[in-house]
């Protein structure tokens, strides 16, 4: 038998580009120096130490999603896994599901749902609006769900269900469980978890947290912590399976063998967001979204969505006419070293002002590149005045800026 040859490798410094990329995008994000030294080191997955560093995690993670609820579990996994984490334990066959979508990632969450074996009755959000009461509480009147999903904001697309302590309202005096995906929006605005009667909450590390990707965090109320363990069947997603989960998170035992070292990043995470305050960090975050949404706009612009439904986690963008999505994207990062993203089947670009990414002069930075590309592709725009309107913004609002901890 031929022995396979052994491949051509390339360095990883010949891969990657001279200058490190400024990532502006929809994810991930720039990690504190913190972050990333905790990142790099490896612990035992099962001894005192980690102990000790999960219970922090715990701590620090109840004040973020700001509930008392014991029931904080993290996944080895993306904020999808934290999706599905959620679905596979609060829903199996039959369950009656409400989805409520407005783009890519609620969407995901109903398709969740639907390969979980429920019975997913989806309602379509009419594009760029937040959901209607009335259409909610007639669907819960005639559907009878036991479980309702949606976001809090819709990262493709950039709507925010600004109403969503409203329908977790009508949900809660229906008696359903409210599952939502916070993964663009945890920390980055109010989501008190507890006070709007929310059932599990997602989260990613990689966007708001301004951790790592692949480390997720996920809430349980402790009524739906009950539904969990009163299941009819074991959850057919082993790795996921919350009860499993418990063990390593509640029990200082083995489920497998952990993500050490993205634990320890977040653990870095955490403590920066406790640091700030998440009152701090709220008004830091709308601050500096505020004030990019105003450059843009000065710049002779349209944002995507209308103020009363807009994300300000992810920016959504209208392309001035003659300029080509794919183009743009290629040339501020190839020019300018930033990095912005796209959209799902959208012809829009998105910038995120997510954890490191809402500081003054990464505002500064991504806005006067973002303004030179289009310029250099044949745009006509306003940079001057947009710039100038981006410090005029950061001014307006007189909140101060917590600087970053090194």
């Amino acid at each position: 038998m031929s022995q396979i040859p052994c491949p051509q490798i390339t360095d990883l410094e010949d891969i990657l580009p001279e200058e490190p990329l400024l990532m502006m995008g929809a994810g991930p994000v720039p990690i504190p120096q913190r972050v990333a030294k905790a990142n790099s080191i490896v612990i035992n997955h099962l001894g005192d130490t980690m102990a000790q560093v999960i219970e922090q995690v715990k701590t620090m993670s109840r004040y973020v999603f700001q509930t008392h609820s014991p029931w904080i579990l993290g996944v080895a996994g993306p904020g999808s896994a934290a999706m599905e984490m959620a679905i596979s334990n609060l829903v199996w066959s039959k369950t009656s599901v409400l989805a409520i979508e407005n783009g890519f990632f609620s969407g995901r969450l109903a398709e969740m749902a639907k390969r979980a074996g429920a019975n997913v009755h989806r309602y379509q959000v009419e594009q760029q609006s937040l959901p209607d009461l009335a259409v909610i509480q007639r669907l819960i009147d005639s559907l009878k769900p036991e479980v309702i999903t949606l976001v809090q904001g819709e990262t493709s697309n950039t709507v925010c269900n600004k109403n969503l302590q409203e329908i977790a309202e009508i949900a809660h005096a229906a008696g359903c469980y409210v599952i939502v995906d916070a993964v663009c929006t945890l920390s980055t605005m109010p989501l008190p978890m507890d006070e709007w009667k929310i059932d599990a909450v997602i989260t990613g590390g990689q966007k708001g947290l301004s951790s790592i990707p692949g480390v997720s965090l996920i809430a349980f109320s402790p009524r739906a912590y009950e539904r969990i363990h009163s299941r009819p069947t074991d959850s057919p997603q082993w790795c996921l399976d919350a009860r499993l989960a418990e063990k390593f998170w509640h029990q200082s035992s083995y489920h497998y063998t952990a993500p050490v070292s993205g634990i320890l990043a977040i653990h870095e995470a955490l403590a920066l967001i406790c640091r700030e305050t998440i009152t701090n960090r709220f008004q830091r975050h709308l601050r500096c979204s505020l004030a990019l949404q105003r450059g843009i706009e000065a710049m002779g612009l349209e944002l995507f969505v209308p103020s009363q439904a807009r994300l300000n986690s992810v920016i959504g963008i209208q392309l001035p006419a003659g300029i080509e999505q794919k183009a743009l994207l290629a040339h501020i990062s190839g020019r300018y070293k930033v990095e912005i993203a796209g959209s799902f089947g959208l012809d829009i670009v998105r910038i995120g002002q997510m954890g490191e990414q809402s500081r003054a002069h990464h505002l500064f930075r991504t806005l006067h590149a973002f303004g030179c590309s289009i310029r250099d592709l044949g745009g006509k725009i306003d940079l001057p005045t947009a710039m100038a309107e981006l410090e005029r913004g950061l001014q307006a609002y007189t909140t101060t800026e917590s600087k970053p901890v090194d």
